[in-house]
């Protein structure tokens, strides 16, 4: 019998925490572990008390046809890594390692070269977490060292651009 390795055990879990997702593009599922522990788990969905896009039948971002990566400001969401660290407190989350997962609504597949997007990957660093898993597919995935994000600051190109 062949035993899940450690890092697919948790990303299972993010992969099923991302079926509560309330997206009509894209659900990402997200979980913190430290020390062999979950510390919190997210999934993207409107804020509490908010009408969701899976109940409203509209993506506004995609009725307006905004590509992946830009204009997060016209979405409804919170992403799956930003409502994990809502749910945690900072000391346990100093030194813990966050394991997301993202899947097309409409096929079901892995979204491919999934990466957390600026605000996230900020919210990331200033929660002291250490690595971030991604899911590639159903066995293998990406390790980003958290330190990699802030030595390759993306914000920076932002402002050369102006």
């Amino acid at each position: 019998m062949n035993r899940t390795d450690k890092v697919n055990y948790y990303l299972d879990i993010a992969e099923t925490v991302s079926e509560r997702g309330t997206c009509l593009r894209r659900n990402f599922g997200a979980i913190i572990v430290k020390n062999d522990e979950i510390i919190s788990t997210g999934y993207t969905g409107a804020p509490r008390g908010r009408v969701n896009c899976l109940d409203n039948g509209v993506c506004i971002r995609e009725k307006l046809q905004i590509p992946r990566g830009t204009r997060y400001e016209m979405c409804r969401s919170v992403h799956a890594e930003a409502n994990c660290i809502i749910s945690a407190s900072r000391r346990d989350m100093i030194g813990a390692d966050l394991y997301l997962v993202g899947t097309e609504k409409t096929t079901g597949e892995y979204v491919a070269n999934t990466s957390s997007c600026s605000m996230c990957k900020r919210m990331v660093i200033n929660a002291g977490i250490k690595n971030v898993y991604i899911r590639d597919d159903k066995t293998n995935y990406r390790v980003v060292d958290v330190n990699e994000w802030i030595e390759n600051d993306d914000s920076l190109d932002m402002i050369k651009g102006y």
